[in-house]
C-alpha cells in the first residue's frame, strides 16, 4: 500500500481515538462523574471548558514543535500525556483533582487533535497536503458515533472511572503504535524570501490575513461548539419534539461525513477559500429555514449545518497552508486557533445563557457568527495560483483510503 495512504489511515485511525477520548467524553460521563464527586454538572463542563483554555494556550508552542521535528514524536508524546490524564481523571476524587485532570488532557488536547495532525501532514507532503487533511477528516468524522457509545457501554458494565482507565489504555496500545507509523519528517523547511506569487498579495498582508482567518475560526468554533451542547433544545425550543429533535440531531455527523465527501470530490476542484465561505454561509440559510418554518424545518438545519461544518473542518487545515504555504505552518496554525479554543470555551455556557432567555430566538445569534465568519473568509484575496504539484494521483488514493477506512464506522 502506498505510504500516504497508510499515513492518512493510521493518523485518521488515532485522531478518532483522540476525538473520542477527550473532546466527546463528557457529552456520556459528565452526569455520573458529577454525582460520584458530589459536584453540579455544569462543574463538569467548566472543567472541560478550563481545559479548552489550556490547549489554546499550548497550540502554537505543539505547532512550533512539529514544524521542528515532525509529527511523529509530538503526537507520540500526546497519547502518553491523554493517557496520564484519563488515569488522573479516574482517580478524581473532588473538584480540585477534576480540575487538574481536565487541564492535563487539556495539554493533550492543544498538541493532539487536528491542528497537530494537519501540521503533522503539511511538515511531510508541503502544499500537496489537501488531499490527505480531507482523508483524516472523513475518518475522524466519525469519533463521536464511536465514543458517544462506546463510553456508555464502557460506564454501564465498569463505572465511569472504569470508562477513563479503558480509554487511557487504548492510548498505550492502540494510539501510540498508530501514531508511529507517521514516517520521520525530513530536515525543517527553512524560511524564504517573501515570494508575491506564491504568498499573500502586496495589498493583504499576512498581517491582515491572519487576523482574518482567526475571526473566521472563531465563529465557526464557537457555533459548532454551540450546536453540540444545546442542538436538541435549540430543535425543542423551535416546535420539534423531543423524539423528533433526538432524531434530527443524529443527522448532523452523517451531513458533516457528506461535507467532507463533498469537498472531496465536487470542491476539490475549486479554490478553498471558496469553499469555505459557501460553507460559512449555510448554517445561516439552514437558521432561516428554521426561523421561519419552525420544528417542520429541522431535519434542513440539521443537514445544512452539518454539512457546512464538515467542509469548515477542512477549511482550518487547507487556508493556511494555501494562504501562506507550508514554512512554519504548525507555529501559525496554532496562533490562528488560539481564538477559537476561547470561542468554543465560552460557547457552551453563553449559548446555553442565551437559549434560556431567547428561547428559539437564540439562532440568530449563532447565524449572526456564521455571517461574520463568511465576511471575513470575503474579504480574503486568494493567492495566484501555484504551479501544480504531482499529488492529484495519491490526493485521489487518500480519498480511496480513507473511505475504506472509515466503513466500519457509522
Amino acid at each position: 500500500m502506498n505510504d500516504k495512504l497508510v499515513t492518512v489511515a493510521a493518523l485518521g485511525t488515532a485522531q478518532t481515538l483522540a476525538w473520542a477520548s477527550s473532546y466527546y467524553v463528557p457529552a456520556v460521563l459528565a452526569a455520573p462523574m458529577a454525582r460520584d464527586l458530589g459536584v453540579a454538572t455544569p462543574t463538569v463542563f467548566a472543567a472541560f471548558s478550563a481545559a479548552l483554555l489550556v490547549s489554546a494556550t499550548l497550540g502554537p508552542h505543539a505547532g512550533q514543535a512539529i514544524d521542528r521535528w515532525g509529527g511523529r514524536v509530538v503526537l507520540i508524546g500526546t497519547n502518553l500525556v491523554f493517557a496520564a490524564g484519563l488515569v488522573a481523571l479516574a482517580a478524581a476524587r473532588g473538584p480540585w483533582s477534576l480540575f487538574a485532570a481536565w487541564a492535563i488532557l487539556g495539554i493533550g488536547m492543544g498538541s493532539g487533535l487536528y491542528e497537530a495532525a494537519f501540521a503533522a501532514l503539511v511538515r511531510l507532503y508541503g502544499s500537496g497536503s489537501r488531499g490527505a487533511i480531507t482523508g483524516i477528516t472523513l475518518i475522524a468524522g466519525f469519533a463521536s458515533t464511536v465514543g458517544w457509545p462506546l463510553s456508555a457501554l464502557l460506564e454501564s458494565h465498569v463505572g465511569w472511572r472504569g470508562a477513563c482507565l479503558a480509554w487511557a489504555a487504548l492510548h498505550l496500545v492502540v494510539g501510540i503504535p498508530l501514531n508511529a507509523m507517521i514516517p520521520r519528517a525530513g530536515p525543517a523547511i527553512e524560511p524564504r524570501r517573501a515570494d508575491p506569487a506564491s504568498s499573500t498579495s502586496a495589498a493583504q498582508t499576512p498581517r491582515r490575513a491572519s487576523m482574518l482567518l482567526a475571526v473566521a475560526f472563531a465563529a465557526t468554533w464557537f457555533v459548532s461548539t454551540a450546536m453540540a451542547a444545546h442542538l436538541p433544545e435549540l430543535l425543542q425550543a423551535s416546535g420539534a419534539t423531543l423524539a423528533v429533535a433526538v432524531g434530527v440531531g443524529a443527522l448532523v455527523g452523517p451531513a458533516q461525513v457528506a461535507g467532507r465527501v463533498l469537498e472531496f470530490g465536487v470542491l476539490r476542484r475549486v479554490h478553498p477559500l471558496l469553499s469555505a465561505r459557501l460553507a460559512a454561509l449555510l448554517h445561516p440559510l439552514g437558521a432561516v429555514a428554521l426561523s421561519v418554518v419552525g420544528g417542520p424545518a429541522a431535519a434542513v438545519f440539521a443537514i445544512l449545518h452539518g454539512a457546512g461544518n464538515g467542509i469548515l473542518t477542512i477549511a482550518k487545515g487547507t487556508l493556511p497552508l494555501v494562504l501562506f504555504g507550508p514554512q512554519g505552518y504548525g507555529h501559525r496554525q496554532g496562533w490562528l486557533m488560539v481564538p477559537a479554543r476561547i470561542a468554543q470555551a465560552l460557547a457552551t455556557w453563553l449559548f446555553g445563557v442565551l437559549l434560556e432567555r431567547w428561547g428559539a430566538n437564540a439562532i440568530w445569534f449563532s447565524a449572526a457568527a456564521g455571517l461574520l465568519a463568511c465576511v471575513s473568509l470575503a474579504l480574503l484575496r486568494a493567492p495566484p495560483p501555484r504551479v501544480a504539484e504531482p499529488d492529484s494521483v495519491a490526493a485521489a488514493e487518500v480519498g480511496q483510503a480513507a473511505t475504506v477506512a472509515a466503513r466500519p464506522g457509522r
